[in-house]
């Protein structure tokens, strides 16, 4: 008798295809799935997979090998009957292209037809000023083109990601950037980089795009319900509901970073004063996000973009890192404590474009917050380190058209815009 399988393991359930003449698509989409979920796997096996007949594999099988999409890997033998040969996902057979454009940073990615990283480049700034920005971003195209070649003709899209309001909260920026920041008000970023390659474009909010990196590449693989949270410049996080990216209706559930920590007309939970004219409670964004903790190293005479790198763990930051890891998981707690009420959460993962080992102490420190909430009545959620890592943003922009054009289920988390 095979033990029970974990909550937190995402249950196995068998893609199903149609014998149907009209949707030929759908099954392509369907087989090549399935050879994403179990690896190298013979047709008899994928039939199974799929529920499709024997002579419809075969039929799919062979466009597929058309199309170089799929390759053949050595055969099995030892098994009774005729050696069996797995068909394997063709690492070069698609390409999709990221750009990921954030309020510190603007990145290009290149992944393969399996979601590793080909190529990338990264360019930091102070703010993201939109006269700079879409130039920036036609030259990565370019550079991206040129990196791959011949190559390039096998790219089937351009997936791009940015926060869904570039121009909110940009009195935190300071006031120098904040006029340049609120330009993006009137800048529809999505139509401007369709202007700029006869590739189509697809669209997903930066924290929607990495945890689609993380569904696919990283704790994804193992989980099915979770919060996602990743701790850039800005504190964002997603919903993974039943294995699934859940967007909602305008593309931003999960959307932490806005959540109060605290009652109005109270002091917050950091036990500082109401933040605003309104006097509300500071949202999570404002305790938990890098910014805070680039201001304190500007502070003390620090360089503020080290705490991208794995330095930032020395002891000569900890006068700045301590107090901020402090006041983070404290909020971040919070929201994991609102959060499993909600939505009775199997797991929280938490990344990060800040240094691994920064993240590694916010998620340790959260993890023992909370403690002080009482969860009664809920689940306590395992909290779990994401895998990706600071690129995930990026790799999940490269995610967008593979998953359009490949997927069976293209989902909400895709937004394609004429």
């Amino acid at each position: 008798m095979n033990p029970p399988k974990s909550r937190n393991e995402r249950p196995s359930r068998p893609l199903r295809g149609s014998n149907h003449t009209g949707i030929r698509q759908y099954n392509e989409r369907t087989v090549l799935q399935a050879i994403r979920q179990h690896g190298a796997i013979p047709k008899a096996d994928l039939a199974r997979a799929t529920q499709l007949s024997t002579q419809a594999v075969s039929l799919i099988v062979d466009r597929l090998f058309e199309d170089d999409l799929l390759i053949k890997q050595p055969r099995v033998r030892g098994r009774i009957g005729q050696p069996s040969v797995p068909l394997s996902l063709n690492p070069q057979g698609a390409y999709g292209v990221g750009l990921q454009v954030g309020r510190r940073s603007q990145e290009v990615m290149v992944c393969d037809f399996v979601g590793q990283q080909i190529w990338h480049h990264e360019v930091h700034y102070a703010y993201p000023n939109p006269q700079q920005v879409i130039p920036m971003l036609q030259q990565h195209l370019q550079m991206a083109q040129q990196q791959l070649g011949t190559a390039w003709d096998r790219v089937v899209g351009v997936g791009l990601t940015a926060p869904l309001s570039m121009h909110q909260w940009a009195d935190l920026l300071g006031p120098q950037a904040a006029q340049v920041v609120r330009q993006w008000e009137q800048v529809n970023l999505h139509r401007e980089v369709m202007a700029l390659t006869p590739q189509p474009v697809w669209f997903a909010k930066d924290t929607l795009a990495a945890s689609v990196a993380e569904l696919l590449n990283g704790q994804g693989r193992r989980l099915s319900h979770y919060l996602y949270v990743f701790v850039g410049t800005f504190v964002g996080g997603a919903l993974v509901l039943g294995g699934q990216i859940h967007a909602g209706p305008r593309g931003n559930a999960g959307a932490i970073g806005s959540l109060p920590t605290g009652m109005a007309g109270a002091s917050n939970t950091s036990g500082h004063d109401p933040v605003d004219r309104h006097h509300a409670p500071a949202q999570l964004l404002q305790l938990a996000s890098g910014w805070q903790l680039e201001q304190a190293l500007v502070q003390a005479g620090h360089d503020p973009l080290c705490i991208h790198h794995e330095s930032i763990t020395n002891a000569c930051y900890q006068a700045c890192t301590q107090p901020w890891l402090q006041q983070a998981s404290n909020a971040l707690a919070m929201t994991v404590a609102s959060a499993s009420a909600f939505l009775d959460l199997d797991a929280v993962v938490v990344d990060g474009s800040l240094g691994r080992g920064l993240i590694e102490a916010l998620l340790q420190q959260t993890r023992d917050r909370l403690s002080d909430y009482r969860f009664e009545g809920m689940h306590l959620p395992q909290m779990v380190l994401g895998k990706v890592g600071a690129h995930a943003r990026a790799l999940g922009a490269a995610w967008l058209p593979l998953h359009a054009q490949f997927f069976p289920d293209t989902n909400v988390i895709l937004k394609e815009v004429a």
